[in-house]
C-alpha cells in the first residue's frame, strides 16, 4: 500500500445493507455494514420502504464506525463512491444524496457506480489486479448475470441473464417452502451439506438443445422452484415427511450445475481463461467447489472473494471507485441520479 495511491469511501444501499467500505489503492482499511435484514425476516422478504427507513437511521453510525476502523477523518478521502443503481429505488436514493453531501462538503469528486460492476471490482481487494478479459458470473437475490469484463471502469459486455427467478430469489422460496429461515441461501447451504443431492432429479432450466439455441447463456429457475414446490406438495399430500436435506441439497445441486456449466461454456466460447464468482450467492460453498473443480479440469482459473465480500457491502464500491480514480475517469455530475435499472453495461453514471 502506497501513500500515493487514492483513498476512497464507498456507499452501498442498494438493498438491505447500509454498507460504507474505505479502501486506499487496492488495500481494504475498512468494511463496514449495517444489515436490516432481521427486520425484513418476518415478511419472508426484502421491503422497500422498510430498508429505506433502515438506511437513513444507519448511514451516520455507519459512516463513523469505518472512518474509526480506517483510522482517517473525511476529510481525508480523495473520493467518494456510492451505487447510483441497479437496487430499490427509495434504499439508492438515501445513499446518493448522502454522497452528494459528502462531495459538496468535502469537494470531492463523486463517482455513481454499477452495483454488478462493483461486485467484480471488490475481487481485486483479495487477489489483486483483475485479469482482462477475464469472465464474471454475478449470482444474488435480484441478478444472475454473465459478463465479459475487458475493462471493470468502461467495458462489460453482457452475456446472459435471468429471464426470471435470479438465483439467490430461488434459495429464498424455496427455503421457505421448506421451513427454513430467511434469507434462504445459508441455511439450505447449510442443511444440504446432510442431504444426498442426487436422491431428487429436479430440472436444470434452459439447458435442452433448443433452449441452448435461443438462450445459451441465460438462466431461469422459476421452473426449478415449482418443481420443488410440487414435489414437496406430493410428498406431503401422500402423508409422507419432506426429507428437508434431501430436497435441499437436490435444489442446490441444480443450481450450482447450470450456473458453472454455463460459465464454462462461456468461458470457452470467448476464449477467456479466468472465471470470477460474485454476489450473495458466490458464498455459498456448494457452487465454490463445483466451480473450481470443473473448471480446473478444463484449464480455467476461478477466483471467488471470501464470503464476507460477497454479499452487499461498501468496500466493493470503493473498490470501484478506487479504480476509476486511477484510470483517471470523469466524475459523475452533481445531479447524478439515483437508477433503479441501471444497465451492467453501464458503469459510471
Amino acid at each position: 500500500m502506497s501513500k500515493n495511491e487514492p483513498l476512497v469511501l464507498g456507499i452501498e444501499t442498494s438493498c438491505d445493507e447500509t454498507g460504507i467500505g474505505i479502501v486506499r489503492g487496492h488495500t481494504l482499511l475498512a468494511d463496514a455494514v449495517a444489515s436490516s435484514v432481521e427486520e425484513h425476516a418476518r415478511f419472508g422478504g426484502v421491503v422497500p420502504e422498510v430498508a429505506s427507513r433502515a438506511h437513513l437511521e444507519a448511514m451516520v453510525p455507519t459512516l463513523e464506525r469505518a472512518c474509526d476502523t480506517a483510522g482517517i477523518a473525511l476529510a481525508d478521502v480523495d473520493a467518494i463512491a456510492v451505487t447510483s443503481g441497479p437496487g430499490l429505488a427509495g434504499a439508492l436514493l438515501v445513499g446518493v444524496a448522502a454522497a452528494k453531501a459528502l462531495a459538496i462538503a468535502l469537494e470531492k469528486p463523486l463517482y455513481g457506480v454499477n452495483h454488478l460492476a462493483s461486485h467484480v471490482a471488490v475481487d481485486q481487494l483479495e487477489h489483486g489486479a483483475l485479469p482482462d478479459p477475464c469472465l464474471a458470473l454475478l449470482v444474488s437475490g435480484g441478478h444472475s448475470s454473465l459478463l465479459r469484463v475487458d475493462d471493470v471502469t468502461q467495458s462489460v459486455t453482457p452475456l446472459g441473464a435471468t429471464i426470471d427467478d435470479a438465483a439467490g430469489e430461488a434459495f429464498d422460496k424455496v427455503a421457505r417452502l421448506l421451513g427454513l429461515p430467511f434469507p434462504g441461501g445459508p441455511h439450505i447451504d447449510r442443511v444440504a451439506r446432510e442431504g444426498n443431492s442426487v436422491a431428487i432429479d429436479f430440472p436444470r432450466g434452459l439447458t435442452s438443445r433448443k433452449d441452448l439455441e435461443r438462450h445459451r447463456f441465460d438462466f431461469s429457475f422459476s421452473g426449478l422452484k415449482t418443481a420443488v414446490a410440487r414435489w414437496v406438495e406430493a410428498r406431503e399430500a401422500s402423508g409422507e415427511p419432506v426429507p428437508v436435506p434431501d430436497v435441499a441439497a437436490a435444489f442446490q445441486e441444480a443450481v450450482v450445475d447450470v450456473l458453472v456449466r454455463k460459465a464454462i461454456d462461456a468461458a470457452a466460447t470467448e476464449g477467456i481463461e479466468d472465471i470470477l464468482i460474485g454476489g450473495g450467492v458466490a458464498a455459498n460453498s456448494r457452487l465454490r467447489y463445483v466451480a473450481e473443480e470443473r473448471a480446473t479440469a478444463k484449464g480455467i482459473r476461478v477466483r471467488v472473494p471470501r464470503p464476507g465480500l460477497c454479499t452487499d457491502n461498501g468496500a466493493m464500491v470503493a473498490a470501484l471507485g478506487s479504480e476509476m480514480v486511477a484510470r483517471g475517469r470523469t466524475p459523475s455530475a452533481l445531479d447524478l441520479p439515483a437508477d433503479s435499472s441501471m444497465l451492467v453495461s453501464h458503469i459510471l453514471n
